[in-house]
């Protein structure tokens, strides 16, 4: 099974990171307002994605990610 580390371009400007197992449906979801962190600011436009084979480094990513040195990151190498 494959994870997947997310970051979305809300219509705000703003970015979203997430992880899931189905990033089709997931997007879906984001894009429907069935999500709270981004239904007050769509649409929602995917920007990139990390494939990962395990849950727990998936998972580590995005929380690196939401770190002011993951988003340094994200800003210079993903974005």
């Amino acid at each position: 099974m494959k994870y997947f580390v997310y970051i979305l371009q809300c219509a705000d400007g703003d970015f979203y990171t997430g992880c899931t197992d189905n990033l089709k449906d997931r997007l879906k979801r984001h894009q429907s307002g069935w999500v709270p962190a981004t239904k007050d600011r769509l649409p929602v436009k995917i920007i990139s994605y990390v494939s990962f084979q395990n849950k727990y480094k998936a998972f580590n990513f995005e929380k690196y990610l939401k770190t002011g040195s993951g988003r340094a990151f994200l800003k210079k190498r993903l974005i």
